[in-house]
């Protein structure tokens, strides 16, 4: 007799009676990244362990375009897990800004690395980065003075000399 979906499923499953706990996923896995998710092939298809888990769990159809997150406020600590109660239907931003890379640990910070906040008033947006305009503008007066107490190049005119005191 042929194995369910979800007896072939719950064979590759670590032990899974603490829902507070991970449920590791033993069964094949690969690679994306630094980061390891389980697979199970499904008829012709090889579909993440987890999201069949999450679909499985819910009896729900994940809506194409969004994606599961492992999350640590629920206990997750592992790519591998399968635990229902730690998964989250999410988008990719929600779950990209949840995590621990570059992009996500730059949107999570309040303030400029000179302490000026990052709120309306102090921040400009540029190709897509935050700046702060407190030191953009501090920036541009050390430059402007600068390039006031240099010596003009040989057969260059000074302009800035003569309209400021």
């Amino acid at each position: 007799m042929k194995k369910t979906i979800e007896q072939r499923f719950w064979e590759k499953v670590g032990p899974h009676d603490d829902p507070t706990k991970c449920w590791i996923w033993l069964g094949a896995s690969h690679k994306q990244t630094t980061l390891s998710y389980g697979e199970l092939r499904v008829g012709d298809k090889v579909m993440l362990a987890h999201r069949l888990s999450y679909e499985m769990y819910h009896h729900v159809t994940i809506p194409k375009g969004m994606t599961i997150d492992h999350v640590k406020a629920r206990g997750c600590t592992s790519t591998l897990c399968v635990n229902p109660h730690h998964l989250e239907v999410v988008t990719q931003k929600v779950n990209v800004l949840r995590g621990n890379a570059p992009s996500a640990l730059n949107a999570k910070k309040t303030h400029c690395s000179q302490g000026h906040p990052y709120n309306t008033e102090n921040t400009y947006v540029w190709h897509g980065e935050r700046y702060c305009r407190v030191c953009h503008k501090e920036q541009q007066q050390k430059t402007i003075q600068e390039d006031l107490l240099q010596e003009p190049s040989p057969g260059t005119f000074p302009l800035m000399r003569i309209l400021l005191p």
